[in-house]
């Protein structure tokens, strides 16, 4: 009875560590249907729960493009932080070269809160708003659902959308549960090899 304890003990650790790899979601986010709109706006739903600490990351291509209206107001997930010019085969429909955006001279800012516009900013549950623009790595400052935001104050000219990959990061304890395991099933072996 004690091998059979022994074993399932030493199984359950080793699969702890691999039974739920980290899951990468992608999640469209719209300009205009998910704008922060002065901090009213309801984001686009991750799906990702976390905790308070639990890390997670976001990835956004550079090339992925939204608008927030007429020109030259096209900009990645980082928002309207610098001059943008068509490749004639992006979203805005514009000869390659032509301006399509710019470095917008200010920012916009809700309650504590300041990020370029058409930047893309997360928040988590009811916590603070952040930004993460085309890549970011962190831990949760609140707990709830992961939301996504396109930084405006006004959705209504607002066109396009950019397709976020969300996941949570795995943390390095799984590889201790794992070698833990191992270690246990070796030496569980070595034990019977001296019975």
């Amino acid at each position: 009875m004690m091998r059979v304890s022994l074993r399932l003990a030493c199984t359950a650790l080793a699969l702890l560590a691999v039974s739920a790899p980290a899951a990468a979601y992608t999640v469209d986010v719209y300009a205009n249907g998910h704008s922060s709109n002065n901090g009213t706006g309801t984001g686009a739903s991750t799906g990702l729960m976390l905790i308070a600490g639990a890390l997670f990351a976001v990835t956004v291509p550079t090339t992925d493009l939204w608008n927030a209206g007429d020109l030259p107001r096209w900009s990645n997930a980082n928002g309207l932080v610098a001059d943008l010019y068509a490749t004639g085969s992006d979203e805005s429909g514009q000869s390659a070269g032509a301006l399509i955006g710019m470095d917008w001279p200010n920012d916009h800012t809700v309650g504590l809160f300041t990020a370029p516009f058409g930047a893309l900013v997360g928040q988590i549950g009811s916590g603070a708003y952040f930004l993460i623009g085309t890549s970011f790595t962190g831990a949760a400052n609140a707990a709830g659902e992961l939301k996504l935001f396109y930084w405006d104050s006004n959705q209504s000219d607002n066109t396009e959308y950019i397709t976020a990959t969300v996941n949570a990061v795995p943390l390095p304890a799984a590889g201790w549960l794992l070698l833990s395991g191992l270690g246990a099933f070796a030496a569980l072996g070595f034990r019977r090899r001296q019975a």
